[in-house]
């Protein structure tokens, strides 16, 4: 029998975390995160043969801290799906969740969870371990052994492999540095002295959490003083003046807000111009409602690391103005960088046929990349529609405008 028909063939499963067996599909989504599961449920509606591939919500629940609150309004954390139905307030109401602003994490995740149950019943937690062209499509690798084929393939695999370390921090061991996308239970932290490396949301929001666990908290910050998300909340009581400055997204400042809502038109800015409106939309900054809660914590800001070693049970830091001090643990801050060579199923030989500027997949209109039939969603897109698909509010015009773009060369086939 020849590859390719034992790839036809059906091929058992005896695991329990998917089916026996996986049709070929004419579209396979990789991950299963708000982006995934929107594209999967807009491509369903379409009449789209589509495969989803992951567990739901994992990395959010898995890789952030418990405790943590969205830095999103509401109104721009809804995942999209083609009836606009399944809204976090339908969520809400569906489970008798009371409403609440800033979104805790945790009603986050079973949001998305309740989510693909309504759905996308067909999910499949099983992992893809590779993908390989074959013909003019795909063959999936996923990691029990069992492969199909598809048309397309939709990588919505979010941040997870994408964790920034800085190369002072990378030889301190495993049990003194974690990075704040990693997962970590602030309570095992108690009673510890803990430094949090960055300026960010998410340094500012562990720190908040570990000190309010119980760890001795100090935060290093390289600018030169901390910044705050909504200073300025006259400039949103302005009626349609306000309305010309911000999208409802609430994504940068003023007048870059409405332009981050815009991605068809990001995308055709030059690429320099584009990345200047990206690193303004999404530079270090905090919510205004950790002010309250770092008010006992030790800031540092203006400073930065220059040494790090491990000394015994100890961390030793020393900072670039000479000064010295000993923590038990660093926490790192200090966000991502995208480089999609670094998910693990993206084999050497497919990546040498997808274009990438700096780590970022280079796109056409429909997500598509220079290899024919993949496509990129999420943050992985950011570099060319803007930061708007950093973001949950992303969904809606990804999934629109992917859903779209397959749907046409769908029928154009028949």
């Amino acid at each position: 029998m020849s590859s390719e028909a034992q790839l036809l063939s059906p091929v058992q499963h005896t695991g329990s975390r998917g089916p026996s067996r996986v049709p070929d599909a004419e579209v396979a989504v990789i991950g299963a995160g708000p982006y995934g599961l929107s594209a999967a449920a807009h491509l369903r509606v379409a009449g789209v043969d589509v495969r989803i591939f992951g567990k739901p919500m994992e990395f959010w629940a898995d890789k952030m801290p418990a405790g943590m609150l969205l830095r999103s309004p509401r109104v721009a954390s809804n995942i999209s799906d083609p009836s606009a139905f399944h809204t976090l307030e339908a969520f809400e109401s569906a489970t008798g969740i009371a409403p609440a602003a800033p979104i805790p994490l945790e009603s986050f995740v079973e949001y998305g969870q309740w989510f693909q149950r309504q759905l996308i019943s067909n999910l499949d937690q099983r992992e893809v371990a590779s993908i390989q062209v074959s013909g003019n499509g795909f063959r999936i690798l996923l990691d029990d052994g069992i492969s199909f084929l598809c048309k397309r393939v939709v990588v919505a695999a979010g941040i997870g492999p994408f964790q920034h370390v800085p190369e002072v921090f990378r030889s301190l061991p495993p049990a003194q540095l974690r990075h704040c996308y990693s997962g970590f239970n602030v309570r095992a932290f108690a009673s510890q002295k803990v430094a949090v490396i960055g300026a960010g949301q998410s340094s500012l929001e562990s720190a908040a959490l570990l000190h309010e666990a119980g760890a001795e908290v100090e935060v290093i910050a390289r600018i030169a003083a901390l910044r705050w998300i909504g200073q300025h909340p006259w400039l949103h009581h302005l009626g349609p003046i306000s309305s010309m400055l911000y999208s409802k997204h609430d994504i940068g400042p003023a007048g870059i807000s409405r332009l981050v809502a815009a991605p068809k038109l990001v995308r055709r800015i030059p690429l320099e111009w584009r990345d200047k409106i990206r690193t303004r939309a999404v530079r270090s900054a905090g919510s205004n409602w950790l002010p309250a809660r770092l008010k006992k914590v030790n800031i540092q800001t203006g400073r930065f690391v220059a040494e790090a070693h491990s000394s015994g049970s100890r961390v030793r830091l020393k900072l670039d103005d000479g000064s010295v001090s000993f923590v038990d643990h660093v926490m790192l801050g200090t966000g991502y960088s995208v480089d999609i060579s670094r998910y693990k199923f993206l084999p050497q030989a497919v990546i040498k046929q997808v274009q990438v500027f700096n780590g970022y997949p280079v796109l056409d209109s429909g997500f598509g990349s220079s290899l024919p039939g993949l496509h990129f969603i999420g943050a992985a897109a950011a570099r060319t529609f803007g930061p708007l698909l950093y973001f949950v509010a992303g969904t809606n015009f990804s999934s629109t405008v992917l859903t779209s773009e397959i749907s046409k060369h769908k029928w154009s086939a028949r």
